[in-house]
């Protein structure tokens, strides 16, 4: 009887890599090192950005309807919950050029 060379599950899941779970807990951020920093980041698509915010690095507004980085600390003095409340909106090249 032929044999089929599709894989069952056992073995895909075998080549499938580990899911990185840490970006789950900071609500889909990737984390980033700037000048010796870390920083948790996640970019809001124009559809989600419903808000203006100030740029901290140009001083320039981020309108709404824009897509850009929302930025804050890994290393926080006074916990997480504290981290988030200090974010940061920034133009997506500002962030880049920090």
């Amino acid at each position: 009887m032929a044999r089929s060379r599709r894989a069952n599950k056992y073995q895909r899941a075998a080549r499938t890599p580990p899911r990185d779970v840490t970006r789950l807990a900071h609500g889909g951020a990737r984390l980033e090192t700037r000048r010796g920093v870390e920083w948790f980041v996640r970019e809001i698509p124009a559809h989600r950005a419903e808000k203006a915010y100030r740029c901290p690095a140009c001083g320039q507004e981020v309108p709404p309807g824009q897509a850009h980085v929302v930025a804050w600390s890994a290393e926080h003095l006074f916990g997480d919950d504290a981290a988030v409340r200090d974010r940061r909106h920034y133009h997506a090249h500002c962030w880049r050029i920090a």
